[in-house]
């Protein structure tokens, strides 16, 4: 515990980085995994199209291709950002996919009579999407959801790998200085993500009460 705590500063700050990158990818995945569930039960074809081959090719590729897509092959087309800007988007991007089947599992299980009533009532599949659907699909979409982003903060590892600092980087780093000092390194380290997705799962066991009273 010695140890640790004379390399909390390094450790807290490396699991401030993953918090971040987390953070912003969560949310911009719910984003944009919340539209692409729109586009997938979209009345308008090309729409369907995009959503489904979207989630296609991101939920069949390695999470690792994703990052050297955006850390490496976007780069070379003359974008530059920071590592942990193109970690966020390649998080993101990713998981959007997930978040989106989450989704749409969720607009699956609204009774079909609630999107007819709303358009005999002359709604549009936009207005009866966001006044009707969407507010009861994301109810039963929390405990997914709530799965999905416990995955996604585990996924943040990968950008260890990708020049950002956060908790399996900094574990990289102290054993390259102390290697004697593995086991309590393993060990601390995989406290601080169990603390985490045990927050994560809180929240989302909340926001699941509060919604099914509200």
């Amino acid at each position: 515990m010695g140890f640790l705590w004379d390399n909390h500063t390094v450790i807290l700050d490396a699991f401030g980085e993953g918090l971040i990158l987390s953070g912003w990818a969560a949310l911009f995945a719910l984003v944009v995994g919340t539209l692409l569930a729109v586009m997938r039960v979209s009345p308008v074809p090309p729409l369907r199209w995009a959503g489904t081959a979207y989630v296609s090719v991101l939920r069949n590729t390695p999470l690792v291709l994703c990052f050297m897509v955006f850390t490496s092959a976007i780069p070379h087309l003359g974008f530059t950002a920071e590592p942990l800007t193109w970690a966020i988007w390649a998080l993101s991007a990713y998981t959007a996919a997930f978040v989106c089947e989450a989704v749409r599992a969720g607009i699956k299980s609204v009774p079909r009579g609630q999107a007819e009533a709303a358009r005999a009532i002359g709604m549009t599949f936009g207005q009866s999407m966001r006044l009707v659907i969407l507010p009861q699909a994301l109810r039963a979409a929390v405990p997914p959801l709530g799965n999905t982003m416990i995955a996604m903060w585990k996924n943040s590892t990968v950008a260890a790998g990708f020049g950002v600092a956060e908790g399996a980087g900094a574990l990289h780093d102290l054993l390259n200085d102390h290697a004697d000092k593995i086991w309590t390194l393993f060990i601390g380290i995989a406290v601080g993500y169990m603390v985490v997705v045990f927050a994560i799962s809180a929240v989302f066991r909340l926001i699941e009460r509060t919604w099914r009273y509200a």
